[in-house]
């Protein structure tokens, strides 16, 4: 899930005292045998911050104030709607800094959000019906107020014509109503869904006096009106957006707020090459840098900005589940349909040789879908709770995975070691195919496919892996497509292998039926990459969807991530332990940072701030 939290400057005054007190008002008026009023939500257990909390832990309330950051981003945009994959490429930074939602996700816990629009929320013990109490004090940057209507219109355009996960998560709604100008109710009933109520409160909304529902799916360089704490100053088409800090920002000191959201201006630039882009950062042209190539990072980082001290480079830490990234298999090919055959391939690739030689031996190998967490099952047998999970489904985990025992293979680093291929060989053997004339084949039908790759760096590991699988007869042909080429073919499915990318985070949940579910394996364009349709994953899902105590989400998720190993979907890669940063030393912030997300905490630094503004 994406952080909507914003910051501005202060109407509220000692913001921990009024919202106590609105707390109080609303509980004093709610009808008898209603939800009692609460000023959080957590997908699981009590939030950590209670209804008087001052700011978040990981923000400065002391923060200085003022001055421009600029970062530079790779890519480019024909758009400033965020909010529709038909409206073109959309600018990034407009979600939190320009739109914001009813709650703010708190980056210190896995999912847990706190008052924004929303003063305070009532949800019974079931979860069958959630209610908002808006701020009659919230505005959109225009000083049009924020009122219910705007929600309901919100939830019906996005529900209709947002993004895909947007409109299935919406789809699964009853009903939506208005009691009055600051009251929203939401009928959940029959859902089943504890994440559901929080996926609805980080919604964003839309002013409906300022929205054109007919033309939301165009593309459009309109200065968009939103409730956050910037405005869109300028924005030139692929190559710029200037951000203005709103003077009027109805929320400035909400404590999801205060200590963040510092600089009166950001400039995010865009760069078409990646090289250009370090080149301007070197120069003092951008402020921040995210580094993620190994080979830069640990060569190119001497330049005399760094040595003189204006730049500096750190390595950081979180505990946010590391993903996984991958060579993934598109079951819907019958080649791919044994998975004994998929686990053989992924065998092959040389993680050793590879990290060595082309990334100065920074990576880890990955072993897990939620690696680095508490909700990998890597290294870890199967408790109690997670074997009843998996019961109804005694074929779907394969022993060793049960253990917490599997690893990927480790090669010697030599870039041939005979054992590894032996191993591969031999679960070819048993299902049934054979080397015919230095070509693995079986009944007579050779391993041949092709993987598809995007851009030069992905071609370098795929004809890597490439010459590893001729090592045991099979034919992989690389073949580098173009950006609108790749993203066709990879929403139709039209590929044998590509490199799938599954960011994970510590609050897995709705996002995966579309990558894994059954009903997203035929659903043009999910995330679904693999094809996966298998009954035992949609029960898993369902379980960490339906887990209502820490323990039981951790259960779940550990043995989903089992029935998920098991499948063989994809040939694992690897991973960094540490996100690389580099940045003008200009540039703070606060000691203290959140434990899950990024630990920078948003591609605008939503928490740093200028020592000289």
């Amino acid at each position: 899930m994406t952080s909507h939290t914003i910051r501005g400057h202060g109407v509220f005054g000692r913001p921990g005292r009024a919202l106590a007190a609105a707390l109080l008002i609303v509980a004093a008026t709610a009808p008898a045998g209603a939800a009692e009023p609460t000023h959080a939500l957590s997908v699981h257990g009590a939030p950590a911050l209670p209804a008087n909390f001052d700011h978040f832990p990981y923000a400065d309330p002391q923060a200085k104030k003022g001055g421009r950051l600029r970062v530079g981003l790779p890519g480019t945009f024909d758009s400033l709607n965020p909010f529709n994959v038909k409206s073109g490429t959309a600018a990034q930074g407009l979600v939190g800094n320009v739109f914001q939602s009813l709650m703010a996700r708190s980056q210190d816990e896995p999912f847990t959000l706190y008052p924004l629009i929303a003063r305070s929320v009532e949800i019974d013990p079931a979860r069958t019906h959630v209610t908002f109490h808006l701020d009659p004090r919230a505005h959109f940057s225009d000083g049009a107020p924020i009122t219910a209507e705007d929600v309901l219109f919100s939830f019906n355009l996005l529900k209709s014509k947002g993004r895909p996960q947007q409109r299935i998560a919406y789809g699964l709604v009853k009903s939506i109503e208005a009691p009055d100008a600051h009251t929203v109710r939401y009928d959940l009933t029959g859902v089943d869904d504890r994440e559901l109520p929080l996926i609805l409160a980080i919604m964003p909304i839309l002013p409906k006096h300022a929205t054109k529902a007919d033309t939301f799916t165009d593309a459009t360089l309109a200065k968009p009106i939103g409730s956050g704490p910037y405005v869109v100053e300028d924005a030139q088409p692929g190559a710029r957006v200037l951000l203005r800090r709103d003077p009027n920002y109805w929320g400035a000191d909400a404590p999801s707020q205060r200590g963040l959201y510092n600089f009166d201006e950001i400039d995010i630039q865009y760069f078409r090459d990646g090289n250009s882009l370090f080149e301007a950062f070197k120069a003092g042209l951008i402020d921040y840098r995210d580094e993620t190539s190994t080979t830069r990072w640990s060569t190119s980082y001497d330049f005399p900005a760094l040595r003189d001290g204006r730049v500096v480079k750190e390595s950081l830490k979180n505990d946010n589940p590391k993903g996984l990234n991958g060579f993934v298999f598109n079951t819907r090919r019958p080649l791919f349909a044994d998975v004994r055959l998929r686990e053989a391939l992924g065998m092959m690739f040389d993680f050793e040789w590879v990290n060595a030689n082309y990334y100065s031996g920074l990576y880890t190998r990955t072993k897990s879908f939620f690696d680095e967490s508490e909700l990998s099952s890597s290294g870890r047998p199967a408790n109690a709770k997670e074997r009843a999970l998996l019961a109804p489904y005694p074929d779907a985990v394969r022993a060793d995975i049960l253990e917490g025992k599997w690893r990927p293979p480790v090669s010697d680093g030599t870039g041939r070691d005979r054992e590894m291929a032996r191993r591969a060989l031999d679960l070819l053997a048993a299902a049934g195919y054979r080397l015919e004339d230095g070509k693995l084949a079986k009944d007579g039908a050779p391993v041949s496919f092709e993987i598809m790759v995007k851009d030069r760096d992905q071609e370098r590991l795929a004809l890597s892996y490439a010459s590893t699988l001729a090592r045991i007869g099979v034919e992989a042909r690389v073949r580098l497509v173009d950006e609108v080429q790749y993203q066709r073919r990879r929403q139709k499915f039209d590929f044998d292998m590509m490199i799938g990318q599954y960011v994970a985070s510590a609050s897995p949940g709705n996002e995966q039926r579309m990558r894994w579910g059954s009903s997203s394996a035929t659903q043009e364009a999910s995330f679904n990459l693999a094809g996966a349709a298998s009954p035992a994953i949609d029960g898993l899902i369902a379980a960490v969807l339906a887990a209502k105590s820490d323990e039981d989400f951790v259960a779940a998720v550990r043995a989903y991530d089992r029935v998920l190993l098991s499948g063989f979907y994809v040939a694992p890669l690897f991973h960094a332990s540490e996100q690389w940063i580099a940045h003008s030393a200009d540039l703070t912030r606060p000691e203290r940072l959140p434990r899950y997300g990024s630990p920078i905490f948003g591609p605008t630094l939503e928490s740093w701030w200028r020592k000289t503004p």
